[in-house]
């Protein structure tokens, strides 16, 4: 049986990081103009990461912090017995958390980066060289950290889909997992995508007013 799990909401903010972090990363590396898209695309990361915390406590069930972050004790049960489970698991969980705080910060401290020589971060003026410094060094430690962690998640789906069988890539395309059990369905209806789109919108507003 069909059980919707995963929201439009977070399915959309999903996709939509996987592109802009990508997009992100590439421009960096090709540094002189594209550094304006690098800045872009670290707004909309900024606006993401926003949303999906916001989303953590209004969302969806199986999108809310409360129903998949679990105690240590939890997680350390799971790695005895990993049973599957609907949405993330205990040790997905922490992965989520993990990432979004990173990528949090990454964004965050790339606000008053500077290169020493053409471009500088919206707030960096607003700061001494002491702390730009130290944020400049924290956003450039701070890369491959994520890019550990990304591959790390890429080669465990890989792991779920060849050794476990769990495709984790067709319910957060489809928002659909077949599950026997019962257990709370995600409310994805319009007015809940509606919300969404209006905590978004709110969000870039909020953005744009303040780093404009």
């Amino acid at each position: 049986m069909k059980i919707r799990i995963w929201d439009l909401p977070v399915r959309t903010f999903h996709w939509l990081l996987v592109i802009t972090i990508l997009c992100s990363f590439i421009t960096v590396k090709l540094g002189g103009n594209a550094m304006t898209w690098h800045a872009r695309f670290g707004y909309l990361v900024i606006a993401l990461m926003s949303f999906r915390l916001i989303w953590g406590f209004i969302g969806s069930h199986h999108a809310r912090f409360v129903n998949f972050i679990k105690s240590p004790r939890s997680i350390i049960e799971y790695l005895k017995n990993p049973l599957p489970t609907p949405g993330h698991s205990p040790l997905g969980a922490v992965a989520v958390v993990v990432l979004i705080t990173l990528f949090t910060a990454q964004a965050l401290a790339g606000l008053f980066a500077s290169d020493d020589i053409a471009f500088d971060g919206p707030l960096a003026k607003y700061v001494s060289s002491y702390w730009v410094e130290l944020l400049t060094s924290l956003h450039r430690l701070n890369e491959p950290v994520l890019l550990g962690l990304i591959l790390i998640h890429v080669t465990a789906i890989f792991y779920y889909r060849i050794f476990k069988k769990q495709d984790l890539i067709q319910p957060m395309l489809t928002g659909d997992k077949n599950w026997t059990e019962k257990i709370p369905v995600s409310r994805d209806d319009l007015s809940q995508r509606l919300i969404a789109a209006l905590v978004f919108s709110g969000i870039i507003g909020a953005l744009y007013y303040f780093l404009r």
